[in-house]
C-alpha cells in the first residue's frame, strides 16, 4: 500500500495536423498538486473533457505527462513503465480477452509478473494442460500452483467461482465487471485505479456493484482512485472527492463537506442533484442580505462571516433545495409560482418561480404534500442554509471548524 502525490503535473495533447489553419496544443491537465493518503478512497469528477481520465491514464504509465512529476510511496514513477509502477487499472470497457475463461482472465497479470525463461514457460504450460489428468500424470509447477490458489482466493472473494471456467462472451455485464476487479485484485497492487467501472450496469446492478466495491476497498485497504460522473457514486464511495474543471483542481474535500461548503459556484452546481439554487442578493446592513424587496438575515456560521464581510456590496447566494420549504404567506417568506413538479417516490421536487426577481428555485418537499402545477406557494428559507459567493465565483471564507478530515480505514 502506498500514496499518491501528483506534483505540477501538467498534460498538453499536440496540435492535430488535419484541418485548415494553424492548429493549437490542447491543455488537458493544468500543474495540478493533489496528494492521496494511504488506504483513502479517492474519487475524481467533474464534466467531460476536464481531465479525469487522463489523469488515471498518467499514473498508469499509458499516457506521458508533459510537465511534473507523479509519486507513489514516495517512489518517482513518471519515468517507469507502466508494469513497474505497481497500479492496477479497472476500465469502463472491462478490457477482458475473449478468448480466455474467467480464470484465465484473473490470472493474467500474475502469469506476466515476473519474466520466465523458455523452459520455466513450457513447464507452466504443460501444467496448465495435464491439470485434468490424473495427479500422477500432472506435470508440476510450483509457480502454477500459487496462481492457482490466488485466482482461487480472489473468486470467492467476488462469489466468482461458478465461473471460472466461462469465457467473457458467456458472462452478463455485472459478472464481467467482476472479472476485471478480480483481475486487478489478483494483483495486489498499492493502488487500484477505476475509470467509470460501473457505467455500463443497469440501474439495480450498479448498486450492489458499488456497495460491494466500498466493502471490498475497506477490507483490502488499498489506495483507490475512482473516477465517475454520478453524483450517488461521488457521495457514497469516497472518503474524499477532487472536483476537477479545465484541468485543475477546483476543490478537494470530504463529500460533506463538498456539498455543505463548496468552494465556488461550480462546485455549488456540480456537486449535488438538483443543484444548488443561485440568486443575485445586495448586502442591506450589517449581517443582512436582501432579495428584490426582502431582506434576510443569515444565522449561524454563515452569518457570523457575512456580518465581518468588508467586501463588495453584491453577492450571489446559494441555497440548496432542502433549505427552502412551503410554509405560510407571511412577510418574511418568497412568494412563488410552481411551474413543475417530479415525484421521485421518497420526496417531491418542485420548480417554483419567484415573484422576486422571476428567478427558478428547485424544493424538496414530502411526497405527501398535495401541490400541483400552477400553485401560488410560499416559500420559508432556512436562515442557516445560506451560501455567499463573491463577484469572480469564489465562495466566502468559510468559518472555522467546518472542515472535516477524511475517514480512512483502519490498517
Amino acid at each position: 500500500m502506498a500514496d499518491v502525490r501528483f506534483q505540477q503535473v501538467s498534460k498538453t495533447y499536440p496540435p492535430r495536423a488535419e484541418g485548415q489553419g494553424r492548429q493549437q496544443p490542447v491543455p488537458v491537465l493544468q500543474e495540478l498538486d493533489l496528494s492521496i493518503d494511504d488506504g483513502e478512497f479517492l474519487v475524481l469528477v467533474g464534466p467531460s473533457g476536464c481531465g479525469k481520465s487522463t489523469l488515471l491514464r498518467l499514473l498508469a504509465g499509458l499516457e506521458q505527462a508533459t510537465a511534473g512529476e507523479i509519486f507513489v510511496g514516495g517512489r518517482p514513477v513518471s519515468r517507469l513503465r507502466p508494469s513497474a509502477r505497481d497500479v492496477a487499472m479497472v476500465f469502463q470497457s472491462y478490457a477482458l480477452y475473449p478468448h480466455l475463461s474467467v480464470a484465465d482472465n484473473i490470472g493474467f497479470g500474475l502469469r506476466r509478473s515476473a519474466p520466465r525463461g523458455p523452459l520455466a514457460q513450457l513447464q507452466d504450460s504443460l501444467h496448465r494442460l495435464s491439470r485434468p489428468l490424473p495427479a500422477a500424470l500432472r506435470v508440476p509447477s510450483g509457480r502454477e500452483e500459487r496462481i492457482a490458489e490466488r485466482i482461487a482466493a480472489v473468486a470467492a472473494t467476488l462469489e466468482l467461482e461458478p465461473l471460472l471456467a466461462r469465457r467473457p462472451k458467456e458472462l452478463s455485464g455485472g459478472q464481467k465487471q467482476r472479472v476485471a476487479l478480480g483481475r486487478a485484485i489478483a494483483r495486489e497492487p498499492a493502488v487500484f485505479l477505476m475509470d467509470e467501472p460501473l457505467s455500463n450496469l443497469d440501474a439495480k446492478l450498479r448498486t450492489g456493484t458499488r456497495a460491494q466495491i466500498v466493502e471490498l476497498q475497506r477490507r483490502l485497504g488499498t489506495t483507490t482512485l475512482y473516477v465517475t460522473h454520478d453524483q450517488v457514486e461521488a457521495m457514497t464511495m469516497g472518503h474524499r472527492i477532487a472536483v476537477l474543471n479545465g484541468g485543475r483542481l477546483q476543490q478537494l474535500g470530504t463529500p460533506l463537506e463538498l456539498y455543505q461548503w463548496p468552494a465556488n459556484l461550480f462546485v455549488a452546481q456540480f456537486i449535488g442533484s438538483p443543484a444548488m439554487n443561485l440568486l443575485p442578493v445586495n448586502l442591506g446592513g450589517p449581517g443582512q442580505i436582501q432579495l428584490g424587496n426582502r431582506r434576510f438575515v443569515p444565522e449561524g456560521a454563515i452569518g457570523e462571516v457575512l456580518h465581518l464581510w468588508q467586501g463588495p456590496q453584491q453577492l450571489t447566494a446559494g441555497l440548496r433545495p432542502e433549505h427552502l420549504r412551503l410554509g405560510p404567506a407571511t412577510n418574511r417568506n418568497l412568494a412563488a409560482q410552481v411551474c413543475h413538479r417530479e415525484a421521485l417516490g421518497n420526496e417531491q421536487l418542485l420548480t417554483c418561480r419567484l415573484e422576486e426577481g422571476d428567478h427558478l428555485v428547485q424544493v424538496r418537499c414530502s411526497p405527501a404534500t398535495a401541490v400541483t402545477i400552477g400553485d401560488n406557494v410560499h416559500l420559508d428559507v432556512d436562515a442557516e442554509g445560506w451560501r455567499f459567493f463573491d463577484a469572480d465565483g469564489n465562495a466566502l471564507p468559510r468559518p472555522r471548524g467546518t472542515r472535516t478530515g477524511p475517514s480512512l480505514p483502519p490498517l
